[in-house]
């Protein structure tokens, strides 16, 4: 099997063991990551009424400007940063993080500090 597959299919497996006991309610939807070699992807999930409450990527309109590349840790620190900022703004003040079966470092790690360093500005934690 060719090791990029084997790759993936590790990380689903992953992400299947990591969801079973993850769930993102309206109280306190879930932060679900996505990640490619080029981008980066979050949304805010309610689980229960099955819908993206918010979305972001180093692709969106907003972001578009001020990021030289996509696939980089400052990038996605600003898309935490940003989502973190909308997050506030739509009177979310907690959430569950969901890595994704990615390793929490790098990428994901940085998107999930930016996200906390905007709710620390705002007095909360968001996990």
């Amino acid at each position: 099997m060719d090791a990029n597959k084997k790759k993936q299919r590790m990380r689903r497996r992953r992400h299947r063991h990591i969801r079973k006991r993850l769930e993102g309610t309206p109280r306190r939807p879930r932060l679900c990551v996505f990640k490619s070699n080029e981008q980066i992807y979050a949304q805010v999930i309610d689980d229960w009424n099955s819908c993206t409450l918010l979305a972001l990527s180093s692709l969106s309109a907003e972001m578009r400007d001020g990021l030289s590349g996509g696939g980089t840790v400052d990038a996605a620190g600003k898309v935490g940063r940003a989502l973190g900022r909308k997050c506030l703004e739509s009177g979310i003040e907690s959430l569950v993080f969901d890595r994704s079966g990615y390793k929490y470092h790098g990428r994901v790690k940085a998107l999930a500090e930016g996200v906390r360093e905007e709710f620390k500005s705002e007095g909360k934690k968001p996990f």
